[in-house]
């Protein structure tokens, strides 16, 4: 797979040294080198760019401003986002408006080649119709997670916890939870419904991981989370055909 790339920086030296990593990178090819957002949002519009290496500090139209109107636009390629910055504090910011991956400068050529696999392992899940926005995947489903793609076999969910603008899955032992920058609803869509149950507007269980249940609430896991006003049909429904 070969993925069409763009760069923009608006510090030459920067901009060199990141047009080379591309160049020795066999599955990248370089369409493009902007020193600033409003050249690069122009090119985007006018070719097919996969990738975009984007640089945050910038006049006029900074990195992060640029991705923001491509997501709220939408890019006609779908492009993806490496940002790459001196400084850190850009992090969240860069995950909220779903960058790939994050590149604090200076970096060497091994990072950027991680992250360009990252984003080349993306497209490969795509096309091969791994990353799932409904329920044709009955397995598994992936999720955005470290700023990379995380398979999450739905057999291993205990429960789905929505804390402010993330999602902690909690996972069977000796499985370590994922938290991932999403809502609820949206990982519930991915969720099969035979196999899981929204119990609270905060949570969501697996059915076959349920240990007991009680008048309000389940337990599961050595956690007990109570049913919510909105759901109580659905529990009686569900506790219904049990008992």
């Amino acid at each position: 797979m070969i993925l069409n790339c763009i760069t923009v920086d608006d510090e030459p030296l920067a901009l060199s040294l990141i047009n080379t990593f591309v160049k020795q990178t066999p599955f990248l090819n370089l369409m493009g080198s902007y020193a600033n957002g409003i050249e690069a949002l122009q090119a985007i519009h006018n070719q097919s760019v996969d990738l975009i290496i984007l640089d945050i500090q910038m006049p006029h139209l900074n990195g992060m401003e640029l991705a923001r109107v491509l997501n709220q636009n939408g890019s006609p390629s779908a492009a993806r986002i490496i940002f790459t910055t001196a400084f850190d504090q850009f992090a969240l910011d860069a995950f909220k408006v779903n960058a790939l991956d994050y590149l604090l400068k200076p970096f060497g050529y091994e990072a950027f080649l991680n992250a360009a696999l990252r984003v080349k392992n993306y497209f490969e899940l795509l096309k091969g119709g791994t990353v799932v926005a409904d329920q044709s995947n009955d397995h598994c489903m992936f999720v955005k997670a470290d700023y990379k793609l995380v398979r999450v076999d739905f057999d291993s969910i205990l429960y789905l916890e929505s804390i402010k603008d993330n999602v902690k899955i909690h996972l069977t032992a000796p499985l370590k939870p994922i938290i991932t920058l999403s809502s609820l609803k949206s990982i519930e869509d991915k969720l099969p419904a035979s196999k899981f149950v929204r119990l609270h507007r905060s949570f969501i269980v697996s059915l076959a991981k349920l240990d007991s249940i009680s008048k309000n609430a389940v337990h599961i896991g050595g956690m007990e989370i109570a049913v919510g006003e909105l759901y109580r049909d659905a529990f009686k429904k569900l506790t219904g055909t049990w008992i």
